[in-house]
């Protein structure tokens, strides 16, 4: 049986990491784009076996440069996304909205099997999001060129390698409380990395064609509950404080400074809508790819690393004891 092709934008990144392992070891031949080949390769290149895959350096935009590899593909995965604006070019539109718009002209010109783009849960409500309605923009273009498209809608994805639940572990770690904003009342459903990667690879081998799928883990916690999880795993005691609302705005104002901003207000605006499933679009669950991990038990895994003692920290060495008691 002859390999397909697959072309992934965003290979670099936590989920990219994860599809490359996934589809090359299932027999799928991969194409990864990169902007910066010297900065992304040596991650990339360990993620398959060699013959599996090529590493190709190109400018998104160089739709001249990218059509030649549409035209040795069979499929295309959009993984690509921004949670900030940068200056430069990296705008919400040109990176959510036009260019998925642009692969997606590409797939039905030369007629690919499949176009599967990331996208993000929550964004039909956050009309106020400049990052929600640039995501939405792009799922209609995507939509208009290619109606066999489809499209996978996110809660906050965590993992090892996130800057999700990494940024929020070493801030616990470091500052004395931690504010809370709607007083920490905002709903998600994390779903870890490898689930979301298995969802991405049913869609792929069993010809899953839905338009919106929302991925989202097995359970529904807030964003207070997410907190008091990772100070639980890494051992720590903070104040956790509800910031008003104007106060919130001006931290945000401040954080957009920085090169990589910790709060945005965008980003603090779409903390007003929930990140669950909305029921107006079929799950991960409904097309039989459930997720399995949950966050608790996935985040000790790594958790470690902000512990005192790191991975030789008393808690763990008094949970070996206890087995070995047992055992004895």
């Amino acid at each position: 049986m002859k390999a397909k092709n697959c072309l992934i934008f965003g290979g670099s990144g936590q989920i990219g990491r994860n599809l490359i392992r996934k589809l090359t070891k299932n027999n799928y031949k991969v194409t990864v784009v990169t902007r910066n080949l010297h900065q992304k390769s040596y991650i990339i290149k360990t993620q398959a076996n060699a013959g599996y895959m090529d590493i190709v350096e190109a400018n998104i935009f160089d739709e001249k440069k990218i059509r030649e590899l549409f035209k040795k593909s069979d499929i295309c995965v959009n993984l690509i996304g921004i949670l900030f604006e940068k200056k430069k070019g990296n705008s919400f539109k040109n990176i959510h909205s036009i260019f998925p718009s642009i692969l997606a002209k590409l797939s039905k010109e030369y007629n690919l099997k499949h176009f599967i783009h990331l996208s993000a849960l929550g964004i039909n409500e956050a009309e106020d999001s400049n990052y929600a309605t640039s995501k939405l923009e792009g799922e209609n273009n995507i939509f208009k060129n290619f109606p066999l498209a489809t499209v996978l809608r996110p809660s906050v994805v965590y993992s090892s390698d996130d800057n999700f639940t990494t940024n929020f572990m070493t801030l616990l770690n470091r500052l004395p409380f931690f504010p809370l904003y709607y007083n920490g009342n905002t709903k998600f459903s994390p779903i870890h990395c490898s689930d979301l990667t298995d969802i991405i690879y049913d869609v792929i081998s069993k010809n899953i064609y839905s338009k919106i799928i929302e991925c989202v883990g097995p359970e529904t916690i807030t964003f207070k509950q997410i907190i008091e999880k990772l100070l639980r795993s890494i051992g720590k005691k903070r104040i956790l404080i509800p910031f008003p609302l104007k106060i919130a705005e001006f931290s945000a104002r401040f954080f957009e400074i920085m090169p990589k901003p910790l709060l945005t207000r965008d980003q603090l605006r779409l903390l007003k809508y929930d990140n669950i499933a909305s029921g107006k679009y079929k799950t991960n669950f409904e097309i039989g790819t459930p997720s399995l991990k949950y966050f608790d038990e996935e985040v000790k895994k790594y958790s470690y690393m902000w512990r005192e003692g790191g991975q030789f920290s008393t808690e763990k060495y008094s949970s070996i004891n206890k087995l070995d008691s047992k055992s004895n």
